[in-house]
């Protein structure tokens, strides 16, 4: 090969090595790479171990799934800490003081967890530490910490036998769970961890020797130890006597122990800042009403009333009965929550008389005193078999009664008015030696009589007779129009502090359907101070 070909052939291969660096140097194009270390990865940053031990440990046994969710979509710490802190809040049973309760409980039942029952875990991993945490010290607790001889109770078979050691506890109401809950825990390796026995054989040392530890009705023959045996591995007793013992009842009871305790009412709570319950609404009317206790408490009550024919009504015991549940919270003009009230509300009938019932109206009534103010009021009630759910926001305005000026209540239309006689001053609905079931919607029909509720406060006292001198009259106006009026035939004063009551009902056989005004015309001779307060109401068929 001569010299000059050599030459050329080296500058060939020269070309191609540098032509072959400069494209490997330029960028390649978007997508061009296979290789999946040359993609960007999408790494989620984790959580803080303050976070994610509050996650795990701290509340692992008491977060809903819902709650839990929730929390791990939030992006800063600042949200996290907003969370944790609704997060106990919600639970408190006493939101209006300092203490939060439910809390302090909650951490002193794993300290207690931690320090009773560890073994080769820790204390508030333990099946006996879940349930302690979850719902607190048992009612009862049996314990056999050494196992050793055992005679069987009748449920379980009768008969001796030797047992690991075990410990029986018992709680007699557990909320989400049921009445009379007995949970049981074994330990069968002696090594101080105890589980949550899914049955009662599991206890049983003598359970896999032959001929040792028989039942009765394996004595009698009746019955063969293998049958136990083979229960093993399943749920409840093959040969139980009690329901609470059967298969689908002891799955029933592991479940509802493994889901977080309730929070009653959380699900209402939670919609109180919602503007509006747009899917299966629920129809209620609100009233708010006042009721002057002294000079800085006014007693403030709530009247929830719904129309029976919107609710759902199920066979119980023979009986016709709706069910709701209603919340509310009341919160001052800077945010600071003053009060709540939940409840569970019942209404019956018999199958004969619902039809009858459906026509009709229910109502519910808390009463609290406030102090003189601006307040809103979120109020929240659920049918509970339906699900249908109704919101009201409603702001309200607490007087303040001047103790020199005549004034009065709210006016009351009440659709049930009556005295209560003797009978104690208590529950719901009952002012002073009355009974008053306020007519929310104001709605009566044709011969239902319109009751008539007011407080009169500060009345003059007439040096002469030594009591009020005070005119009152009722006028019922239509269209504006006066169409009757009648005085009150005065004969009595109230307590101390000269506060006279007003209680009488108003016939409306004679009227005609629509819209009605009743003023109650109120003047005081002795201060010669006037008062009007109104109320509207409307008659139908």
């Amino acid at each position: 090969m001569s010299y000059r070909k050599f030459s050329l052939r080296l500058g060939i291969i020269v070309f191609a090595l540098v032509s072959a660096g400069i494209a490997s140097a330029q960028p390649k194009p978007k997508g061009a790479s296979q290789d999946p270390a040359d993609k960007p990865r999408n790494v989620k940053p984790e959580l803080k171990k303050a976070y994610k031990d509050w996650l795990e440990k701290d509340v692992v046994y008491i977060i809903t799934d819902e709650e839990r969710k929730a929390f791990k979509k939030l992006q800063t710490d600042e949200e996290r800490e907003r969370f944790i802190e609704e997060f106990w809040r919600r639970r408190d049973p006493d939101p209006d003081t300092d203490e939060n309760e439910f809390k302090e409980e909650y951490y002193e039942r794993v300290a207690y967890a931690n320090e009773h029952f560890a073994s080769g875990i820790p204390g508030w991993k333990s099946d006996r530490g879940r349930i302690w945490i979850m719902y607190g010290k048992p009612d009862e607790r049996e314990t056999h910490p050494m196992g050793g001889n055992y005679e069987r109770p009748s449920n379980e078979g009768g008969g001796s036998t030797s047992t690991y050691p075990f410990e029986t506890w018992f709680y007699r109401y557990l909320a989400g769970v049921g009445s009379g809950v007995e949970i049981e825990f074994v330990d069968p390796t002696g090594s101080g961890e105890y589980r949550i026995a899914r049955n009662p054989d599991e206890k049983d040392a003598m359970l896999h020797v032959p001929g040792a530890g028989l039942t009765l009705s394996e004595q009698l023959g009746l019955s063969d130890k293998s049958s136990r045996v083979g229960n093993m591995g399943g749920i409840g007793n093959a040969n139980y006597t009690r329901e609470q013992d059967s298969p689908f009842s002891r799955l029933t009871l592991l479940a509802d122990l493994n889901r977080p305790p309730q929070v009653k009412f959380n699900d209402l709570a939670g919609l109180t800042s919602t503007a509006v319950i747009e899917d299966n609404p629920l129809n209620f009317d609100l009233r708010v009403d006042f009721f002057r206790q002294s000079d800085d408490r006014v007693i403030t009550a709530f009247t929830i009333q719904t129309d029976n024919k919107d609710l759902v009504f199920q066979d119980s015991g023979g009986l016709q009965q709706a069910r709701m549940n209603i919340f509310a919270k009341i919160t001052s003009v800077a945010g600071r929550r003053v009060g709540v009230f939940e409840d569970p509300v019942v209404t019956n009938a018999t199958a004969e008389e619902l039809s009858e019932a459906k026509d009709r109206k229910s109502a519910y009534q808390k009463a609290m005193p406030l102090a003189p103010g601006t307040y809103k009021v979120d109020v929240i009630v659920r049918d509970v078999t339906s699900g249908a759910t109704g919101i009201r926001h409603q702001g309200f305005t607490v007087p303040r009664y001047d103790p020199q000026k005549l004034s009065t209540s709210t006016l009351v239309l009440a659709s049930k008015l009556e005295s209560v006689g003797d009978q104690p001053a208590v529950g719901q609905f009952v002012i002073g030696q009355v009974k008053v079931i306020p007519n929310v919607s104001g709605v009566y029909r044709r011969g239902e009589a319109v009751g008539v509720y007011l407080q009169i406060y500060n009345a003059g006292i007439d040096q002469t007779t030594l009591r009020p001198s005070v005119d009152v009259e009722y006028a019922l106006l239509k269209n504006g129009k006066e169409i009757g009026k009648q005085a009150e035939d005065w004969r009595g004063m109230g307590n101390a502090g000269q506060r006279l009551t007003l209680s009488r009902l108003i016939d409306t056989r004679g009227l005609a359907n629509g819209d009605y005004e009743l003023q109650v015309r109120i003047r005081d001779h002795v201060t010669n101070q006037q008062l009007s307060p109104t109320g509207k109401f409307s008659i139908t068929q």
